[in-house]
């Protein structure tokens, strides 16, 4: 599997490989001679706030990446007739308004959108409409999204396949008896400790996985992790678990996952910029779990894509019923976990994609409302003064 993983990607990957190391420089990226820190500062969480801030906007200088190219022309995003205006709200029994949850929370950038249109937009610390920022695991979402528009596409056949059918080299693992359902739900029953500043956790030791920049580096890791639970049963955060989707996704496919993403969605829903994605190592695999970088507005293209059912000028990308599978609650020994395909389900049928240090793709289907936002939070988890989902509700309910 690795050997095949390795095939394609040093042919169309490592021409893309190559076009991605200028991008910064072709396109005249504003951020691009800003001082940054380490990728190890970055998830411990050890760095000064001018620095972070500089270092969430330039990840693509952290780690080879490769380019999810957008189309020639961008879809619209037209303003809204009514703009938000600021509201009130309460949050954990205080009292606040719009613009104290921007400052308390360290947003760096806010798009809203009612119906498709522009409701509110707005750029801080030092970000514009032309800025990259991380997606953290958000993209676990999109990378989740992509295992449905492959089977849409018939390159897998069902969630109940086994993963080896796909991924063989993981026979005889953890993974063995696991199905593509199971990895989705990040139920796979495979140990796993995802705590990020602990120096001995397993997300620590893929990062240094990434770092060292093996060729399928992450995925022997992920083969070599136990069992702590039967397939199916038991829910368990993983980033790489996401890690095992993106390689799934590129195996079934034959296409760099970046390709994949571009075909499917960058290019014919009209993104109006190229993002970019880390790479296991030059010209390898995707990082499924962390590291895509986009524009503002192209995230919330995405999540305007979700809000229109997963389709592109009427044609569908996704299986029919994907969207609601993805965002609810699927019980698991008879609990309903908050967890769909990688996304979290959250009240009245909204969901969201999310990421550490306050990254966030909210989708309300009830009111016609998606919010992009990103954050420099000082720390992995734990860090927001305000909770962002009562934010949210609020802000929702206000777009009436």
């Amino acid at each position: 599997m690795i050997d095949r993983l390795r095939m394609f990607t040093l042919t169309a990957g490592s021409i893309l490989m190559l076009a991605s190391s200028a991008l910064g420089a072709a396109q005249s990226y504003l951020h691009a001679d800003e001082p940054i820190g380490s990728v190890r500062d970055v998830y411990s969480g050890t760095l000064y706030p001018d620095i972070q801030t500089n270092t969430f906007r330039n990840i693509d200088r952290l780690f080879p990446t490769r380019i999810v190219a957008a189309g020639k022309t961008a879809s619209p995003l037209p303003a809204a007739a009514e703009p938000l205006e600021n509201f009130s709200f309460q949050s954990r029994g205080k009292s606040y308004d719009l613009y104290d949850f921007l400052s308390l929370n360290r947003v760096s950038g806010i798009l809203v959108l009612k119906d498709g249109e522009v409701a509110f937009e707005k750029y801080l610390l030092g970000n514009s409409e032309r800025t990259r920022w991380m997606s953290m695991s958000v993209v676990k979402s999109v990378t989740a999204t992509l295992v449905g528009a492959a089977i849409a596409d018939g390159h897998i056949e069902s969630l109940e396949d086994p993963l080896t059918r796909y991924l063989p080299d993981f026979r005889g693992s953890a993974y063995d008896g696991v199905t593509v359902r199971d990895l989705l739900l990040m139920a796979s029953g495979v140990a796993w400790n995802e705590t990020y500043t602990d120096p001995a956790s397993d997300r620590r030791a893929m990062l240094e996985a990434q770092i060292a920049q093996k060729p399928g580096g992450i995925l022997e890791l992920m083969a070599s992790l136990d069992r702590a639970a039967q397939p199916g049963t038991r829910w368990n955060y993983s980033t790489g678990e996401t890690q095992v989707v993106g390689a799934l996704v590129a195996a079934a496919t034959g296409k760099p996952v970046a390709d994949y993403l571009s075909e499917k969605v960058w290019q014919p829903y009209g993104m109006e910029a190229d993002a970019t994605w880390w790479l296991d190592s030059p010209n390898g695999l995707e990082i499924g779990g962390s590291g895509l970088s986009a524009t503002l507005r192209d995230y919330a293209r995405f999540g305007q894509f979700m809000l229109g059912g997963g389709k592109v000028k009427g044609k569908a990308v996704l299986p029919p019923g994907w969207v609601e599978e993805a965002t609810r609650d699927h019980p698991l020994e008879g609990k309903a976990e908050p967890y769909g395909y990688m996304w979290w389900p959250l009240d009245r049928g909204s969901y969201a994609a999310i990421g550490i240090f306050g990254q966030f793709i909210f989708v309300d289907p009830q009111r016609q409302v998606v919010v992009a936002m990103w954050s420099s939070q000082p720390k992995p988890v734990g860090k927001d003064t305000v909770d962002e989902y009562e934010f949210f509700n609020a802000l929702s309910a206000t777009l009436k």
